[in-house]
């Protein structure tokens, strides 16, 4: 590798997430040495997968200087809807595509408040959280569908290479979305509505429609993650998802995407879902209580808030 090239990649933002990750992971390893084990790291990556899955989504409205605070009851709404259409007999595609198509609906309506309606995301997707959740608890009384197929949970479950589907469906994901803001219009567009809104809108950009599509995307993405969870779980659940939303703004905020708007990147954000994941992994396996791990969680996410107003601050 080239002198000036490296150079280039150590002062790139993510080269910092980078090297924190290798060091959380070499410090949890001193403490658990099975944290590196082979059976561990399939376990632990398909959380981090279905975290990251999301995060990608949340990154895309982030991006615009929005928020969705929707994502969990996203993930528990589209995944219960699948598990209906499979218990109902519908083939399992279907039912994947009726999942999908109720989280674009989710997010559609998010957008289309958001964008056209001009309430602020942080109330309108706060009250969809509360409105998706109900829904699910309406369908089946808090109850959960279990007469799931067997091919889908034997697929959600399975490997490729020794890779969990999720994680292999993650990275295409994250592929597609890195090149849809790296080398497409509408990433460019997004990037500019978040930079600055007036000077996109008055340079010809649609501002309502790339934040309307933002949160369609995000609501699309949290049901993949959604309909994952059924295989896992082997049953669709109605608390499934729930808090989701925490880890997700958290790990795209930790990969340095910025809350204001117009910064961030798909490889941060799979390296803060994958900071996240190890965290959770850590405190479980050095057997450290729930209550205390809610805490570290909330306040790593804090430090990634505030790290975010520096970073925004040295920027002006």
């Amino acid at each position: 590798m080239e002198p000036n090239l490296f150079k280039k990649l150590l002062h790139r933002r993510e080269a910092g997430i980078f090297f924190a990750l290798v060091g959380l992971v070499i410090l949890i390893t001193c403490v658990q040495p099975k944290f590196l084990s082979r059976d561990n790291l399939f376990l632990i990556s398909r959380p981090i997968a279905l975290t990251a899955i999301i995060a990608l989504g949340v990154l895309f409205v982030i991006l615009t200087g929005g928020i969705d605070l929707s994502v969990g009851s996203t993930v528990g709404l589209s995944g219960f809807v699948c598990g209906l259409a499979m218990a109902a007999g519908f083939h399992p595609l279907l039912a994947v595509a009726v999942g999908l198509l109720t989280g674009a609906m989710v997010g559609a309506v998010n957008g289309a408040i958001v964008a056209y309606v001009g309430v602020t995301p942080f109330i309108v997707t706060l009250g969809m959280l509360g409105a998706a959740h109900g829904i699910v608890l309406i369908l089946k009384q808090g109850d959960s569908v279990r007469d799931i197929s067997k091919t889908f949970i034997a697929f959600g479950n399975g490997s490729v290479f020794g890779i969990s589907v999720p994680v292999v469906i993650l990275v295409f994901i994250a592929l597609a979305c890195y090149l849809a803001l790296g080398h497409c219009v509408f990433g460019r567009r997004v990037f500019a509505v978040g930079g600055n809104e007036k000077a996109a809108a008055l340079s010809g950009i649609n501002t309502r429609g790339v934040k309307f599509m933002t949160y369609v995307l995000s609501g699309m993405l949290s049901a993949v993650s959604g309909i994952l969870y059924v295989a896992r779980f082997q049953s669709a659940q109605a608390d499934s998802g729930k808090g989701m939303e925490l880890d997700a703004i958290a790990a795209a905020v930790i990969g340095g995407t910025s809350l204001m708007g117009g910064e961030g990147s798909v490889i941060g954000v799979l390296l803060g879902a994958t900071i996240m994941g190890v965290i959770r992994s850590g405190l479980v396996l050095m057997r450290v209580s729930s209550y205390w791990q809610e805490l570290i969680i909330g306040t790593i996410i804090v430090l990634a808030a505030i790290l975010d107003v520096i970073r925004s601050r040295k920027r002006l």
